[in-house]
């Protein structure tokens, strides 16, 4: 049963971050909004691409090894990757509403690090 929690959230958490890196590609303004930080209508909207290449590529990476590689592999890959959620709630906390800081990016690096926690158990 452990099993089946942790790896279904490692999938569910992967996908979110190939969803949240495919939106930045898509709609790249309408996705700085949701993130916490508006981008102003005359500014150059690249650094959001950036943003939607990186979440896209450890979404990938987080299925690959969840689909070629240990539990303790992933949950490494897990707690390592938790960096980004705690890096953007600082950001958003500096830049932006804390509610979103706090509510999206905190309780994600919160999630993934359960997520950690219930990998290395296996």
């Amino acid at each position: 049963m452990l099993s089946a929690i942790a790896y279904g959230l490692a999938v569910v958490l992967s996908l979110f971050c190939v969803l949240i890196g495919a939106r930045f590609l898509l709609a790249p303004r309408a996705s700085a909004a949701g993130y916490g930080v508006p981008v102003k209508p005359d500014e150059d909207p690249a650094y959001l691409t950036i943003k939607g290449l990186r979440d896209l590529s450890y979404g990938l990476l987080g299925l690959a090894l969840i689909a070629f590689t240990s539990a303790e592999a992933v949950a490494w890959y897990m707690l390592i990757v938790a960096i980004n959620p705690l890096g953007d709630t600082l950001i958003v906390l500096r830049h932006g509403r804390k509610a979103v800081a706090f509510g999206v990016h905190f309780a994600t690096a919160v999630v993934v690090l359960l997520n950690a926690v219930l990998l290395f158990a296996l």
